[in-house]
């Protein structure tokens, strides 16, 4: 489903979705208000990405959007002023989500604005990022909380951690080339953007 949000006193602005062509998304996920898909997205069933409250949300070229993801923000704008404080800020442009270029966002994952995922992230089945920056280059492995914190490029969150404080944010380990999950986001982009490609041509 791809449609419009609906006017209200935190959204003063119907906005339509907008999809690159070469983007699927699955006629089982909701793509509402103001989002905007770059090239070559996977979203797949029951993905909810809602621009209807907090807005824009932005998901980069080659990233994928699996089963069950949640995409959804807190208010970015009252009685038409911006709520500063819930808008992320990246390349000089404001957002309620920023999801970067080849990231992967598992099973289950909600990304809850204001939150930033940068580039060539891997997101884990059933994390949470809410009001956090999560740099390039990192995994979170499954079932983790990331919550109000900064967590640098190249760094690992163990699975089941919460991570909630700065201190726990800085300590997180570096990634290193003995790291089992290291190189396991290519692949899985590489199985998205293939299957994004197929069901568009088969034209489902």
């Amino acid at each position: 489903m791809i449609e419009k949000n609906v006017l209200a006193d935190f959204c003063g602005k119907v906005s339509e979705p907008v999809i690159d062509p070469t983007t699927y998304v699955h006629p089982l996920a909701a793509v509402i208000g103001n989002v905007i898909l770059g090239k070559n997205i996977m979203v797949s069933p029951c993905a909810s990405l809602r621009g209807d409250e907090g807005q824009p949300l932005f998901v980069g070229d080659d990233s994928n959007v699996q089963d069950g993801v949640v995409i959804h923000a807190l208010e970015t704008e009252m009685n038409g002023s911006p709520v500063e404080k819930n808008q992320v800020e990246v390349d000089g442009n404001k957002y309620a989500v920023y999801v970067g270029k080849r990231v992967s966002l598992a099973h289950q994952v909600q990304i809850h604005g204001p939150a930033v995922v940068m580039d060539d992230t891997f997101v884990g089945m059933k994390v949470l990022v809410f009001k956090s920056k999560v740099g390039k280059n990192c995994v979170i492995e499954p079932g983790s909380i990331v919550m109000g914190v900064t967590v640098a490029d190249g760094r690992s969150v163990p699975a089941g951690s919460v991570i909630k404080t700065q201190q726990q944010a800085d300590e997180l380990p570096v990634i290193t080339d003995d790291y089992p999950f290291k190189s396991m986001n290519k692949g899985v982009l590489h199985v998205n953007k293939a299957l994004a490609k197929g069901y568009l041509a088969a034209g489902k």
